[in-house]
């Protein structure tokens, strides 16, 4: 009788698909096919929808004959909006709307999964991140088939007739998704034993303490965070609080066509100018403010420096705008008060535009500069002595230790902390514009970002409220798309400065 430890395992799907094929396993082949299937079936010639039964449907909903024309008898998954629109059935909207985040979300990770299997990129723990890739690839899949079809009988009793039906790709998609994500998680488990890396589940049990105490922020950020995302959707509709959210009329990207024949190249413009120099120039000074303060070797001079550059921080932006008009206010204030006594003629600071760029900077700069200056000396402070001992011993300058130990070893908090800046590049200091030029309109070529114009635009236009979501939706993006390409373009130098 042979012994347990020289038995051979016994065939079964383990077996099948850790087997071989042109350098990569079956299971991880099942994925590529599942992934390559759903892409072109995801093109914008396939249909996922299709509308049966139209007399019924114009019948039931009351379409005008003038739109008839403009519908289709079929959908793929990227104009499947332009129904909505035209039968104005903004109670399907939404839904609508989130197949179509689906799809686009499952497009993209398949991609990026093909990609990767492709480029052979050689990882210290072998194909555990390319597994990864190809799940959330799966998962998007599955959810993507699953909502399309919940979909159908969704849509249909909103509509109150059964006018839409769903494709059957949509369960060949699903069927296939289901059986690549088992195959990849086959593979995956032997390679997490050789590896020794555990799944989520294990560490879940392991460290179900931790994981426990992350709740409470798991539930703030979905409530607070991403449940309003919903509201996204006021964007594409003509809202009005007659017919709430899911009832207005569904509009399409008429709110961004009006963003941009409006001011949507000015605001972009001063918003990303503005906070450019914000955060650039802010963590220069700040990093040069905390080198001082490091530098400075009176233990009375170093607290007090610390406590006068940190007050501003908290003033608020009301009586910051006190300060402001009592500085420049043409009859009365300090500065004009100042220029008439020496005989100079009086500044209107505020009819005169270009000088608010630059009051705005200093404002800016002047009350933040102590808080960005306190992260940066915590980091020098954790500098080793040992470091600055060895240079003084090799005889360098107090410039030359500056220079070649105190900036490179900051380096990645700098990397780091202006990576996160550039994620709200777009989102400019509301309290800081609104409080130093109000409503002034003589100001607001210099000064309007985008904060001030959507709380301006809802504020004075009570059914506008699609137009400032569109605003705030085209600032997210930008953001989010602009931190991706930095952090792409910064993990290629040093992937150990990037964020993710």
């Amino acid at each position: 009788m042979k012994s347990k430890e020289n038995r051979k395992p016994e065939p079964g799907l383990s077996a099948i698909f850790e087997k071989e094929y042109h350098g990569k396993k079956l299971g991880l082949l099942a994925g590529i096919v599942a992934s390559v299937i759903t892409l072109l079936l995801s093109i914008p010639f396939v249909k996922w929808i299709y509308i049966i039964n139209p007399d019924s449907l114009f019948q039931s909903i009351g379409v005008k004959e003038d739109v008839i024309g403009k519908l289709m008898s079929s959908y793929n998954l990227y104009d499947m909006l332009s129904f909505v629109k035209y039968t104005k059935q903004g109670n399907i909207g939404l839904f609508t709307m989130i197949l179509l985040i689906l799809a686009v979300a499952s497009v993209y990770f398949n991609i990026i999964f093909v990609i990767r299997v492709f480029m052979k990129k050689k990882e210290s723990k072998g194909n555990l991140h390319l597994y990864f890739t190809a799940k959330s690839a799966m998962i998007f899949n599955i959810a993507l088939s699953v909502v399309a079809i919940v979909y159908m009988p969704f849509a249909n009793k909103k509509i109150g007739t059964d006018a839409i039906f769903i494709s059957p790709i949509v369960y060949v998609v699903l069927i296939l998704s289901i059986i690549a994500y088992a195959a990849v998680k086959i593979v995956e488990k032997t390679e997490r034993e050789i590896y020794k890396e555990h799944g989520f589940l294990y560490e879940l049990r392991k460290n179900w303490v931790l994981f426990a105490m992350l709740v409470p922020a798991a539930v703030y950020l979905l409530i607070n965070n991403y449940l309003p995302m919903i509201g996204v959707y006021y964007a594409f509709t003509s809202f009005n609080f007659r017919d709430g959210l899911w009832g207005s009329p569904y509009v399409g990207m008429k709110n961004f066509e009006y963003l941009l024949k409006a001011d949507l190249f000015k605001l972009t413009k001063n918003t990303v100018l503005y906070n450019f120099v914000f955060i650039a120039l802010g963590n220069i000074l700040q990093i040069v403010f905390a080198i001082f303060v490091s530098q400075a070797g009176v233990k009375w001079f170093k607290k007090t420096s610390q406590t006068l550059m940190f007050m501003p921080y908290f003033v608020s932006f009301v009586i910051l705008k006190v300060l402001v008009y009592n500085l420049f206010e043409y009859d009365s204030g300090v500065v004009n008060t100042m220029v008439a006594a020496m005989g100079g003629q009086k500044i209107d600071f505020y009819n005169t535009p270009h000088y608010w760029p630059i009051l705005i900077t200093v404002f800016y700069i002047w009350k933040n500069i102590g808080y960005g200056m306190v992260v940066y000396l915590a980091t020098i402070v954790g500098i080793s002595d040992e470091y600055y001992d060895a240079a003084k011993v090799d005889g360098a300058s107090l410039v030359q230790q500056i220079r070649y130990i105190t900036l490179p070893l900051i380096k990645p908090t700098f990397i780091i902390l202006f990576l996160f800046s550039l994620g709200s590049i777009m989102k400019g200091q509301f309290e800081l514009f609104y409080q130093m030029v109000g409503t002034n309109g003589v100001l607001y070529n210099a000064t309007d970002i985008f904060d001030t114009y959507v709380y301006r635009i809802t504020t004075t236009q009570p059914l506008s409220i699609g137009i400032g979501t569109a605003a705030g939706l085209y600032q997210s993006l930008f953001g989010f798309v602009l931190i991706m390409v930095t952090n792409f373009i910064v993990k290629r130098k040093n992937s150990d400065y990037a964020l993710f």
